[in-house]
């Protein structure tokens, strides 16, 4: 073994889930493996913490609506169930609205998103929210220039109202580069159990990339407000942008660090 490792090291990798995950690494890779036994036991810590929150959460019966954007497959899914997994059911739901139907086109944009807020509390989790109308439709032609100038107008303001009426809002935002969207794109493409992620929209991706730049950077711009800022999480490598996402959200709620759980 190189001497770059350490005692500890070792001894991290001669565990079930050190030997695990060398064998789960390919090509077999030291590093990685052990990259990844420090994950999950940093995950593990940062769960825990998690359930304190959501404690919190639930006792003081605070509303929470954490939103995650970012292009198509930058781990935003990957990164609520991470989030989600420990906590009470009963007390949090995350939300993956499919596209508008007939009636919803004629509704208030918001008025969708609306409908699926916390009650008092619980936690949202949406993976993907109000903002597709700041990028994805505009880029791919699914609402028109004065749809999207309205939105533009009207959501700082709409995030200011949820804000007052005692609903806190963390906005992520998971960035990958053009070449890690491409290399996922791959894996999902050769994966039976992950081929059904990829849609019509996915397939223009990368085509799009720069009138997604465009897009994405005129939202932040506009939208990163003091009240509602984004925090941009850089998630090429899954693992740490899970563990910085994840903290992000126990700096940001704030919680009682000693409830007991």
């Amino acid at each position: 073994m190189e001497n770059n490792f350490s005692q500890n090291d070792i001894n991290k990798l001669n565990t079930n889930k050190g030997i695990l995950a060398l064998f789960n690494t390919k090509p077999f890779n030291i590093s990685k493996a052990l990259r990844y036994v420090n994950y999950q036991k940093d995950l593990k810590k940062l769960q825990l913490e998690l359930i304190k929150m959501h404690t919190w959460v639930i006792e003081n019966n605070k509303r929470v609506i954490v939103v995650f954007e970012g292009r198509d497959a930058a781990g935003k899914g990957g990164a609520i169930r991470r989030i989600t997994e420990r906590l009470n059911p009963r007390h949090y739901y995350d939300v993956a609205l499919p596209k508008p139907s007939e009636e919803e086109l004629g509704q208030w944009y918001f008025q969708r998103y609306l409908s699926e807020f916390p009650k008092a509390g619980e936690i949202v989790f949406f993976d993907r929210s109000w903002y597709n109308r700041a990028v994805v439709e505009p880029v791919n032609g699914f609402c028109t220039e004065q749809q999207y100038q309205i939105f533009m107008n009207q959501v700082n303001e709409f995030e200011r109202m949820i804000i007052e009426s005692d609903i806190q809002i963390v906005k992520i935002y998971m960035s990958i580069s053009k070449s890690e969207q491409e290399k996922r794109f791959r894996d999902i493409k050769i994966n039976p159990l992950k081929q059904w992620k990829m849609t019509e929209v996915d397939e223009q991706a990368q085509d799009l990339w720069d009138k997604y730049t465009f897009y994405k950077k005129e939202m932040f711009a506009k939208t990163s407000t003091q009240i509602a800022p984004w925090k941009v999480i850089k998630a090429n490598r899954k693992t740490e942008a899970r563990v910085n996402a994840i903290k992000h959200i126990l700096n940001v709620i704030p919680y009682d660090k000693s409830i007991k759980v």
